[in-house]
């Protein structure tokens, strides 16, 4: 094994978080597209492991971009999204200043969050009824003659199967489903509708889901039903942790695509880049992670290359994680730091840290892609990712050289053509950033997506947008008497994912582990807050405090996965129930139950205290 200088970082990441979709009404901002999966090239759900600084650039650029158009001129809303306070909190001061200027807010998320506090409604759904809710408030949109019947004709398809498939969903059933008060739904709906502007926001509780992609269909759905799409201030806002996120998704990180957002079944696109790498490429698309770890319990799957990805700890049900990594015959980590999976490797490459220890490129969520510069030479035998891939490939018999990172840009630039043909590094270094497409050197960029679906001509309007006629299926963990809690992932100011990042320096926000939960349950279960007790799922048990928390709510416990050693969440959470479509594993929605231990209670330790 390689041995690395160890060192410590200082950041700030973003994480998994419970929220479901936060409604803003009609704040100008930017349409946004759906963002991609991370750049790794075992390609991630949601992101490889990246840096601070990265992820700053892009994000407050993303903040300026959404949320000072909020406080441009907010008329109206902005739906479906998280808890930004603690999980885009410089965004959220942006949308706090719209709010101050008359923008409306609806947020939709099971628990009772600092968001909330903020919002003209609160929709507290259950976890999993998020197509419900949006079904039930396209079905009110329709009955109360709300849609955009023009835009509905000259721009999208399918319209009459979504009718047909809204039509059960009335304000009564849904709010049985739901758990959301009928006039709620429909006040949200009605405002949604009205609105001049508006954007749904999303991020990870709706889509880390056994049907992550139907519930973003179901607000693509609203999206279209509304006309609140392809304009300047209405779109659809997929918020993530990283901006990098989106650009590893543009350089290919996706089982099916190629650089470019391009099909690999798209046989002249695959010429191209053919013609340009000097190889023959296979028709076969990639797995996704989920389908990863089926392939390693088959045997089909016997070695792993695992670049800035900790799966030994993030991953659901991680004790079958652990076992499907340990029985490789080869594993290979490429990281910044000595992770819990490279502790397993056979072999563990250090990588720099890309935000200042070499020098790049770097995709916010709305599309910008800006230059990153070297400031720092990487410590101890740290190499830039690119330096390892290309020494890899010709101990492999294939000579790449050693390119530069803009070299390596300008050959993106020669096979991306509708993307980032016009993007370059000098146009980058003038304007600060643009935004994809920008096909050709000329091209101003392309602040807002979709805009041909508004155009008279129909060649210029191009395919219509297609309506998805999708239904509710609640979560595969179900709720029983054995276990009859729902226990939630979410995550806390300072922290970010499983820790790796964050769990080096102390902050004083920061407190021990705990289960959260309602004190209506506790009171239920006889059990008081700081007790140490026994959580179970239907995979293993792991032990945790409670702590009473007034964000939870009766039937609904929450907790981090930030801190392993503490409590080993993943444990718990269910790796069989992933989406077909995407990937995705369901951690928003694992069911449990609480059992008293025989040992004396202990008292969770307060921050300060």
């Amino acid at each position: 094994m390689l041995a690395w200088t160890p060192r410590r970082r200082y950041t700030c990441w973003h994480d998994r978080a419970v929220f479901h979709f936060l409604t803003a009404l009609a704040a100008p901002g930017t349409d946004q597209s759906p963002r991609l999966r991370a750049a790794a090239l075992t390609p991630r759900r949601e992101a490889s492991y990246r840096l601070a600084s990265d992820h700053l650039g892009g994000l407050v650029e993303e903040a300026y971009q959404f949320a000072g158009h909020l406080v441009g001129g907010a008329r109206g809303r902005r739906p479906r999204g998280r808890r930004r306070s603690v999980v885009r909190p410089t965004f959220h001061s942006y949308v706090l200043e719209g709010l101050k200027r008359g923008a409306r807010m609806y947020v939709v998320d099971p628990r009772r969050t600092s968001s909330a506090a903020w919002a003209h409604g609160h929709l507290a759904l259950d976890v999993g009824a998020d197509v419900a809710l949006a079904n039930a408030m396209g079905r009110e949109i329709l009955d109360a003659g709300l849609e955009n019947r023009a835009f509905i004709a000259r721009a999208t398809s399918g319209f009459e199967d979504y009718r047909e498939a809204v039509a059960p969903w009335t304000l009564a059933r849904a709010q049985q489903v739901t758990g959301v008060d009928a006039g709620l739904i429909r006040e949200t709906a009605h405002a949604y509708a009205r609105a001049d502007r508006a954007q749904l926001c999303w991020t990870l509780g709706i889509t880390e889901h056994h049907n992550a992609v139907d519930n973003v269909r179901s607000l693509i759905n609203l999206a279209l039903l509304t006309g609140h799409v392809g304009r300047y201030g209405s779109g659809l806002c997929p918020l993530r942790g990283q901006n990098n996120v989106q650009g590893g998704g543009d350089m290919g990180a996706i089982p099916n695509k190629l650089p470019g957002g391009y099909d690999l079944a798209d046989d002249a696109v695959r010429t191209r880049f053919e013609t340009a790498w000097g190889t023959t490429l296979s028709l076969d698309e990639g797995m996704h992670l989920s389908e990863m770890f089926e392939a390693m319990e088959a045997g089909t799957l016997r070695a792993v290359y695992c670049v800035g990805e900790n799966p030994a700890e993030s991953e659901a049900d991680v004790v079958h994680a652990r076992r499907m990594l340990t029985g490789l015959d080869h594993l290979v980590v490429q990281d910044i730091f000595r992770t819990a999976t490279a502790e397993l490797a056979d072999v563990v490459l250090p990588s720099a840290a890309d935000w200042c220890e070499y020098s790049g490129t770097v995709t916010s969520s709305e599309r910008r892609v800006q230059r990153v510069r070297k400031a720092l030479d990487p410590p101890g035998q740290a190499r830039p990712d690119s330096e390892i891939f290309s020494d890899l490939a010709a101990r492999l018999g294939y000579g790449w050289g050693s390119p530069t990172p803009e070299q390596v840009w300008d050959e993106l630039r020669s096979l991306s053509l509708d993307w980032h043909h016009g993007m370059s590094y000098a146009r980058l270094e003038a304007e600060g950033g643009l935004q994809w497409p920008c096909p050709a050197e000329d091209h101003p960029g392309s602040p807002t997506l979709h805009t041909r679906l508004w155009a008279t001509d129909p060649d210029e309007r191009g395919v219509p947008a297609p309506f998805a006629a999708v239904q509710h299926a609640g979560p595969v963990d179900e709720l029983t008497d054995e276990f009859p809690l729902r226990l939630t992932t979410v995550r806390r100011l300072d922290s970010y994912n499983s820790g790796v990042q964050t769990g080096g320096y102390t902050s004083p926000l920061r407190r021990s582990e705990a289960l959260c939960m309602d004190p209506t349950d506790g009171a239920t279960l006889g059990v008081v807050d700081g007790e140490r007790v026994c959580v179970s799922s239907r995979r293993g048990s792991v032990e945790a405090p409670v702590r009473f928390d007034p964000a939870a709510r009766p039937g609904l416990a929450f907790i981090t996965p930030h801190f392993s050693e503490q409590v080993d969440v993943n444990v718990l959470t269910n790796e069989e129930a992933w989406d077909p479509q995407s990937g995705t594993s369901e951690f928003k929605a694992t069911a449990i139950r609480i059992d008293k231990l025989h040992a004396s209670t202990r008292r969770v330790p307060i921050a300060g205290s």
